[in-house]
């Protein structure tokens, strides 16, 4: 663009502002207006039409470009809140994952649950809390629905009918089918014994954890479900 150009681009942008904001000019500058006006030449103002907007004495000039930013900004909002579901919909499927609980206590038998002649798991059968579904009461043994790290518990309980008898029982935790963490007790001194353990565990999916009794241990006196078997998910470990 030569010199003169710019200078009556610059000059015309400065007398359309003055123009549309309806300022007050001297007789001077309303000779450079109508300079301006009269001007023939091509005007380089992209996508504005300043043929009209230094031509024409209305505010209508400037409406389709108007149209337009009101367009694309909507546009923009419409794809900032589709954009702000969705990640409000990943952070309740994030959360809705981390819901991973059970908590089962109590054996089958008021007497005694064992001895027998391998080693069984324990299928707690009071359940007051399974979210996640990973529980299954009827065979004792919790299956990971996630990726992740979680913590168990395991309470191994026993009481004697009388005294002399002998305590003998032995839980152990296993994770696939691995000894994990074991409590045991075998002594004729005293009539109950209880002890607990927590661990925590790394699982893939699909992954079990469970509580068997050992081959030939017993289990008795348990009336008021001190037997129990929880755990919970600490943390997914997903990619």
């Amino acid at each position: 663009m030569s010199l003169e150009m710019r200078a009556v681009v610059g000059l015309l942008v400065s007398v359309g502002v003055f123009h549309l904001a309806g300022a007050k000019v001297s007789p001077g500058s309303s000779s450079l207006r109508e300079e301006a006006v009269a001007f023939q030449g091509e005007l380089p103002c992209g996508e504005w039409d300043c043929d009209c907007a230094f031509r024409q004495f209305d505010c209508c000039c400037a409406s389709g470009h108007m149209h337009k930013v009101e367009e694309l900004t909507f546009s923009r909002l419409t794809d900032m809140w589709q954009s702000v579901q969705q990640l409000d919909h990943k952070v309740l499927e994030t959360i809705g994952g981390r819901r991973v609980a059970f908590t089962a206590s109590g054996i089958p038998s008021m007497h005694c649950f064992g001895p027998f002649s391998s080693d069984v798991s324990v299928p707690y059968t009071t359940v007051s809390l399974n979210h996640g579904d990973g529980y299954n009461p009827a065979l004792g043994i919790f299956t990971a629905p996630r990726d992740g790290l979680y913590s168990f518990a395991f309470t191994a309980y026993s009481r004697m009918a009388s005294a002399g008898d002998r305590l003998y029982h032995q839980l152990q935790l296993m994770r696939n089918g691995k000894v994990m963490a074991s409590i045991g007790e075998e002594n004729r001194g005293n009539l109950e014994d209880s002890g607990t353990h927590v661990v925590l565990l790394s699982l893939e999916r699909g992954g079990q954890v469970y509580v068997v009794l050992r081959t030939g241990r017993l289990l008795c006196g348990d009336t008021g479900g001190l037997n129990a078997f929880s755990g919970y998910l600490v943390y997914g470990t997903e990619a």
